[in-house]
């Protein structure tokens, strides 16, 4: 290449490391004949040489979920722009599989780690953190270490869920939310229990339901809340996936509720009415978290930092309408 393009050896490696000190028309010689001669940059050798793979690791719950998929990307483009390969792995909330895909990119030689923890106990990473794997958690803080973390304002978007439901006129909400063990689920149900107390108003059990959603068990849930003389005339849900299943149950049911879910969801707007709810930003998350991870790749210390977005709540309708107006 050097031949081709009549320049030293030293210039064509400045101009395939990106490094300063080569005039313009000179990259565009050297260039045009990589190009030609179809040179690949070979990662192993790069390796040996700098001890860096141009790589991060991304472990996070199901990257077929939407929320997820827009994490993941805004991670992708911030590691794109940093020269960095972005590998991706789903942990299906399992906290062996979390580790097991941990340690498998870390054994791939991965510079840093972003991950959405399914694990309380990230004391295995210690080893791998102490050899120089730079890692971010995000949604959920690390459990049993220190680490950095990028999360949301869980408790206190639900409490405004909440709240908005009862600046409405309701005082009989209930909340069905996902599996309690989960962090984000814990808090969001802190929250709406928080908004109650607040306002002075009763919780009862029977207008909550925490578990894994899926059909069956929202089907129950709303059964139990809307029996006896005074049912529910409110609901609030602790995920989009919550929310889609009770729209569901809502419609076989031909019940009106109000309504505010947690996280927004795709086609939320377009319903009739639209879905009120308490947004997250989830781009914002990962580009935050991804950027983080960079700054300690390229030597920023200090202790490990703890960054809460807010989040938003957004009305469209459904979390509007007073309970005189409920059938």
């Amino acid at each position: 290449m050097a031949a081709r393009a009549g320049v030293a050896l030293k210039t064509v490696s400045r101009v395939v490391n990106d490094e300063p000190g080569v005039t313009p028309a000179t990259a565009e010689r050297v260039r045009a004949a990589i190009e030609a001669l179809g040179f690949r940059r070979n990662d192993g050798a790069r390796l040996l040489r700098t001890g860096h793979t141009a790589s991060i690791g991304l472990v996070l719950e199901d990257i077929g979920d939407p929320f997820y998929s827009a994490l993941s990307r805004a991670v992708e483009d911030v590691a794109h722009q940093h020269g960095s390969l972005l590998f991706t792995g789903s942990s299906d909330e399992d906290p062996l599989r979390e580790r097991e895909l941990t340690l498998a990119f870390c054994a791939r030689r991965v510079d840093g780690l972003i991950i959405i923890p399914a694990s309380e106990d990230h004391t295995y990473l210690l080893p791998e953190i102490a050899a120089g794997v730079a890692s971010v958690f995000v949604d959920r803080p690390a459990g049993l270490i220190g680490a950095d973390a990028v999360l949301s304002d869980n408790a206190g978007g639900a409490r405004t869920g909440v709240t908005h439901l009862i600046s409405q006129g309701h005082q009989r909400i209930g909340y069905i939310g996902d599996d309690p063990g989960i962090y984000t689920a814990a808090l969001r149900h802190r929250g709406y229990l928080d908004a109650l107390a607040q306002a002075g108003l009763p919780g009862q059990e029977s207008w909550t339901a925490l578990a894994v959603p899926d059909a069956a068990g929202v089907q129950v849930a709303l059964a139990r809340m809307l029996a006896g003389p005074a049912p529910v005339t409110a609901l609030f849900c602790g995920n989009s996936r919550v929310t889609v299943l009770v729209l569901r149950e809502l419609a076989v049911l031909g019940r009106t509720l109000s309504l505010v879910g947690f996280d927004d969801f795709e086609l939320a707007d377009l319903l009739t009415p639209g879905i009120t709810v308490i947004a997250q930003d989830p781009s914002e998350m990962g580009r935050i978290a991804a950027k983080l991870l960079f700054r300690r790749l390229a030597g920023e210390g200090g202790p490990a930092q703890r960054i809460e977005l807010a989040t938003r709540l957004i009305t469209r309708g459904s979390g509007e309408i007073p309970p005189e107006r409920l059938g």
